[in-house]
């Protein structure tokens, strides 16, 4: 299935902040507009500062059809987002993350549970989004960290042999088992895939350079765009090792990077120039 360039894009905020537009839907992910230097809060007492200048702000923002939170931790979800985002909105995310939205009055949030899909429409296009596995921590340490999610977003029209499909990571470790997402969900047009190598109490909390080209030898995605690996203290994988990796296993299908601020084409790998 081929894809105009203007039907899937991904615009890069910084850390794991996206705006995907998919067809005639707009879809934020994990909101984090914290400015360079100030902290965000990860939980039990740990924070990070921030080291990059995010590209938008909320009041830079087109309107949304929805936001996809992978979990609730600060760099994903943070007091900037809590504060301006339109509590209308739809936030499709864990069921933990869900309830403390509701609570600070974000009245549409849904949790999503693991295969768990919902569905948008408009014009003859449908986007469906399926909440996929992943895990945040290694071994007993996954009880420390919030629950996490990987996400499918699907997206069809009447005219189109099957849809164009797009996975997100969400802040996962490699794990074999997340082969499933494509077993189950089908063959992947593009991943945005979560790196930076985080390290939080000694333990690795999200995939560095080695798990991330396991992950993408694992689900072969036709194009790959890596985020969320330079905006904090505690990402200790740089995105160069990513790329240097990613060359070296010689992986089918092309790698997309992205400047903050600047958007990436997530189609047909034909209709767009290599990354660097």
């Amino acid at each position: 299935m081929e894809h105009e360039a203007s039907e899937t894009t991904l615009r890069f905020v910084g850390t794991a902040t996206t705006l995907l537009d998919l067809g005639p839907f707009t879809v934020l992910t994990d909101p984090n507009f914290l400015h360079r230097g100030e902290r965000a809060y990860l939980g039990k007492g740990l924070f990070s500062r921030r080291l990059t200048e995010p590209a938008l702000q909320p009041e830079d923002l087109p309107r949304l059809d929805g936001v996809l939170l992978s979990h609730l931790h600060g760099d994903h979800f943070d007091r900037v987002a809590r504060r301006e985002l339109d509590r209308s909105l739809p936030v499709w995310t864990t069921p933990a993350a869900a309830r403390r939205l509701g609570k600070w009055g974000f009245r549409e949030s849904a949790g999503m549970s693991t295969w768990e899909s919902v569905e948008l429409e408009r014009d003859g296009w449908r986007l469906r989004i399926t909440s996929v596995p992943g895990v945040h921590g290694p071994g007993p340490a996954r009880f420390l960290l919030p629950s996490v999610m990987g996400s499918v977003l699907e997206l069809s029209r009447p005219d189109a042999p099957r849809p164009f499909r797009l996975y997100v990571s969400g802040d996962t470790l490699y794990r074999p088992w997340l082969r499933e997402v494509v077993e189950r969900c089908g063959p992947l047009d593009a991943a945005v895939v979560h790196l930076g190598g985080t390290r939080v109490l000694g333990l690795t909390a999200t995939m560095d350079d080695r798990q991330g080209v396991d992950l993408v030898r694992l689900l072969t995605p036709g194009v790959t765009v890596p985020v969320h690996h330079d905006d904090y203290g505690v990402f200790r994988s740089p995105l160069s090792d990513f790329v240097s990796r990613h060359v070296e296993a010689d992986l089918a299908g092309t790698l997309r990077l992205v400047e903050r601020g600047a958007t990436v084409d997530l189609g047909n790998p034909a209709r767009s120039n290599p990354a660097p």
